[in-house]
């Protein structure tokens, strides 16, 4: 049986309470065994260096981040964590094709 898969978009700073609250759905949809894929965009690039963030991706939720945003937020890109991918926006237009559900956080 494949298991399920949700996408996420977050697309707000680090001071939104959005920001928690995906953390704790990417948590809990991993302890369902579920498939999380997340992407940061304008804004929510910022949370790229946050530690809740970079053990979401250490314990297996594929992240990715928009280098465009990156770039016009001014937020660096060197020495991101490992598993951060930076790419741009034809890989959320996958994630949203695969994915069984996808919810943005604007």
């Amino acid at each position: 049986m494949n298991s399920k898969k949700l996408g996420l978009l977050l697309s707000v700073p680090p001071t939104h309470a959005s920001v928690e609250t995906v953390y704790r759905l990417s948590r809990a949809a991993l302890h369902r065994n579920t498939e999380v894929y997340l992407y940061l965009i304008d804004e929510g690039v910022k949370n790229i260096s946050d530690a809740r963030y970079q053990e979401l991706a250490t314990n297996g939720v594929k992240l990715f981040a928009c280098a465009y945003g990156c770039q016009q937020h001014h937020v660096p890109t060197d020495g991101i964590h490992s598993k951060i991918s930076l790419c741009g926006l034809v890989v959320l237009s996958g994630i949203i094709d695969a994915c069984d559900q996808f919810l943005a956080f604007t």
